[in-house]
């Protein structure tokens, strides 16, 4: 079996198991490949790679596909990253939810001026939070939730016990303190949470994006953020990266980190462990994990 992959720590490759050839992007490439591994973003590499090298599996390491999608030929599959990135996202979301409760910014802002700036704090315990999206990394932001005893209200594609779907959102938007975007962007998705959504929102509550920026129509949104209608806390935005002069930089009432909740210490161990399960599917001939199928 080859592999054709960017660069990544020794420790990624360590667990696979005996034969596997791995062959690196900065490399003469080879005419085929079992699995190829497209670094994150880079469009214009995976399309000649797609075109040069006859390739059977395509494996991102990001969970959503909307970025490869389009570049991907007919009959090559498809799979995404999902449960890489669970436990460093949930534990954004936590961040965000907490930071904007106990209002961080404020106080950082005091801490700067050297100003002693005391006053009562809003509770995480007993909030009302929608997770609109409810895969992996959705089922591991609940799980970090529960224990603040917050009420959870998880909305999917699909109804089952206890998941409502976006029909209910017209009578769970005015409900929820929080809502936090865990979406991937498809053509249903894209701009969701537009004028409506937001003037749905209950007045004052947070919107958390750890999904992706086109989920949300940014104009609306600047604008529910001036009227102080809703607070935000957004590691993806919409254009992205966002230009040093977007208004969404200066907004009132937002905090905004550059795309990095999934990004932490332990990547490369979550990826060794999610390859070596996937290469030992493909070699034994078992079903792969995580296939791509109605764009997600």
């Amino acid at each position: 079996m080859r592999i054709l992959a960017p660069r990544l720590r020794e420790e990624v490759w360590a667990a696979l198991p005996e034969g596997v050839e791995v062959r690196f992007l900065d490399e003469p490439w080879p005419k085929a490949c079992d699995l190829f591994i497209p670094p994150y973003g880079q469009e214009e590499v995976v399309r000649r790679v797609l075109e040069e090298v006859e390739v059977k599996v395509v494996q991102t390491l990001s969970a959503g596909v909307d970025w490869i999608l389009p570049l991907v030929p007919e009959g090559v599959v498809l799979c995404d990253g999902s449960g890489i990135h669970d436990a460093p996202v949930a534990e954004w979301v936590v961040l965000a939810l907490l930071a904007l409760l106990k209002d961080l910014s404020g106080f950082l802002e005091a801490q700067k001026e050297g100003r002693w700036a005391p006053r009562r704090l809003s509770d995480l315990e007993g909030k009302r939070v929608l997770l609109l999206g409810y895969g992996s990394i959705g089922k591991a932001v609940a799980e970090r939730l529960r224990p603040f005893g917050v009420a959870l209200f998880p909305v999917a594609r699909h109804p089952r016990p206890g998941v409502y779907t976006r029909e209910d959102l017209p009578a769970l938007l005015p409900r929820a303190d929080a809502v936090v975007l865990l979406l991937p962007l498809t053509p249903e998705t894209r701009g969701i949470v537009d004028r409506d959504f937001l003037a749905r929102m209950k007045e004052g509550a947070l919107l958390v994006n750890a999904g992706r920026g086109g989920l949300v129509d940014t104009e609306a949104l600047l604008e529910a953020l001036e009227a102080g209608r809703v607070r935000a806390f957004l590691d993806v935005t919409d254009p992205e990266p966002l230009p040093r002069d977007h208004p969404l930089w200066r907004a009132r009432g937002v905090v905004i980190t550059p795309h990095v909740a999934g990004l932490s210490e332990g990547f490369s161990r979550r990826v060794a462990r999610f390859l070596a399960e996937q290469v030992g599917r493909y070699l034994r001939g078992e079903p792969l994990l995580n296939v791509v199928r109605e764009g997600y």
